[in-house]
This record gives C-alpha cells, sequence and structure tokens, in this order.
C-alpha cells in the first residue's frame, strides 16, 4: 500500500506543485491520514493522502476486497489568508478516514458531513463531492486495482446541504451556478434557494 500512497504523492506534486505543509492524523483502527497544504497564490489547497491505500469496500460484502473496489482522495481549495482554514486538517482526515470507520463509498454527487464547521467561523458543516479530473487527473494503478480517483470537495452550508437532499446535486451546482457563487471563498454565505 506504500506504493500506492507514493505514486498518489508524485500524482499530487505533479499537479499542484510541492506542499508547504503537511499534518498526519489517526484514528483508533485505522490507518494514517495525511493532509497536504498547496498554496498557489491566492489559492490554497488540501489534500488528503492515505484513503487511497485500499479500496472502499460495499459496507454489506462480507469479505472486503483488498485490491478491487473505488479508491480516491479528497482535494478542498479556498482562498488563502481570508479565513482560519488550516483548521479544517482534522475534518478533512475524518471524511479521509469515513471508508474505513464507517465503511463508505465516496463518490460524486455524495454529501459528506463533519458535525461542526469545516474551520472556526465558516458557515460550512459538510461538503458535496464534486466530479474529479479537472484539477488533478485520475492516477491509474496495475490490473486488478482501480484508478485513483482525486474528488474535489465543494464547501456546502446547512440550507444547501437540506436542500441537496430533497433536489440532488446537479440542481445544487445549477443554483451556484445561476448566482455566480465563489465556491472558494471561505466566508460566503449560503446561496438564495427560492
Amino acid at each position: 500500500m506504500a506504493d500506492v500512497l507514493a505514486l498518489v504523492e508524485a500524482r499530487l506534486r505533479s499537479a499542484l506543485g510541492d506542499p508547504d505543509a503537511r499534518a498526519a492524523v489517526t484514528f483508533l483502527g485505522t490507518d494514517r491520514i495525511e493532509v497536504l497544504r498547496f498554496v498557489d497564490g491566492d489559492i490554497v489547497r488540501y489534500a488528503t493522502l492515505g484513503m487511497s491505500a485500499a479500496p472502499m469496500a460495499d459496507p454489506t460484502a462480507v469479505v472486503a476486497d483488498q485490491t478491487r473496489g473505488p479508491r480516491a482522495e479528497l482535494v478542498l481549495s479556498v482562498r488563502a489568508g481570508v479565513a482560519d482554514t488550516d483548521k479544517a486538517l482534522r475534518p478533512l482526515a475524518v471524511l479521509a478516514a469515513s471508508p474505513q470507520v464507517e465503511g463508505l463509498i465516496v463518490a460524486p454527487g455524495a454529501s459528506l458531513d463533519v458535525g461542526e464547521p469545516l474551520w472556526p467561523g465558516a458557515q460550512f458543516t459538510s461538503v458535496l463531492v464534486a466530479e474529479p479530473g479537472g484539477l488533478v487527473e485520475d492516477l491509474d494503478l496495475d490490473e486488478p486495482m482501480e484508478p485513483v480517483r482525486f474528488l474535489p470537495l465543494l464547501p456546502m452550508t446547512p440550507n444547501e446541504a437540506a436542500w441537496k437532499r430533497v433536489h440532488g446535486a446537479a440542481a445544487l451546482q445549477e443554483k451556484w451556478l445561476t448566482h455566480g457563487t465563489d465556491l472558494r471563498d471561505p466566508l460566503r454565505r449560503s446561496v438564495s434557494l427560492d
């Protein structure tokens, strides 16, 4: 598994540059999750490293397949210097550990909730998992392993998360687009949901 993580880190570095900071979090009964911070001008990106060490398994499966199954890492992009977003490291590690802890399969369109603000003063307690491939390309692994997908996270307010549960991820993304919502603004308010 260390080989997979080395390849994942190399892919992150080739796409985002060298990280200027990293933190590691270990939860009881889980593998270590690291969060790497990349600064690109006025944007800071946080990427998890460790979630892809093992494939996400169907929680109803009797035995987890150690080679087959989706693999992913999470990427959060926000404006730098506007809020104390470095405090998002632990919530991001919690989200990255959720496949191991809760048996979740994290995929585009899913909502992930940490139950508390993602950083001090944030309006967001959850994120929408967006489609991969834009910022960091999928990392192909040797067969029979599936590629590692780098899933962007879009912070959601509680109202947006509730609206998304009723109307779906695509409808929420359309609302954001229609209103010109800056999803990287760590201080933004909820989009109008009328």
